[in-house]
């Protein structure tokens, strides 16, 4: 199946797959937010597919505003389940990539840390993971 994205779904794709990164470096309590998001961006960067595509296109779409965590996953949240719904109905195949590139790259950024991650890590993650279902 050929799936056609829009230059807005891409931008939205790409803002959803970075923003949950984003999430993750700001849900950090560890003062180590760079090597969050350095890490997740990293694993972003090995995605396949479509998905891999568009995440690898030089772009300055990406939307990724606010002042607080809150706005941010205002922003972020709704991006991750509009792309997994769009997926679904043009490929679930490919909306299967893009739900395990974003749960790769969430999992690469809590790695920074030894151990288990936070509370406050595992909490965004469970929230990330929502929105990817609730497709």
């Amino acid at each position: 199946m050929s799936i056609t994205l829009t230059n807005q779904d891409q931008a939205t794709l790409r803002t959803a797959a970075y923003g949950a990164v984003s999430l993750m470096a700001a849900a950090d309590a560890t003062g180590k937010p760079h090597k969050v998001a350095t890490n997740g961006s990293l694993a972003l960067s090995s995605a396949t597919g479509l998905v891999g595509h568009v995440l690898a296109a030089k772009s300055k779409d990406i939307e990724l505003k606010g002042k607080t965590v809150a706005e941010l996953a205002d922003h972020v949240l709704p991006a991750l389940t509009a792309t997994m719904s769009l997926l679904e109905k043009q490929d679930p195949a490919e909306a299967d990539n893009f739900r395990s590139t974003v749960l790769v790259a969430i999992d690469a950024a809590t790695r920074t840390h030894h151990g288990e991650p936070s509370p406050t890590l595992a909490e965004m993650t469970r929230k990330i993971t929502t929105a990817l279902n609730a497709a």
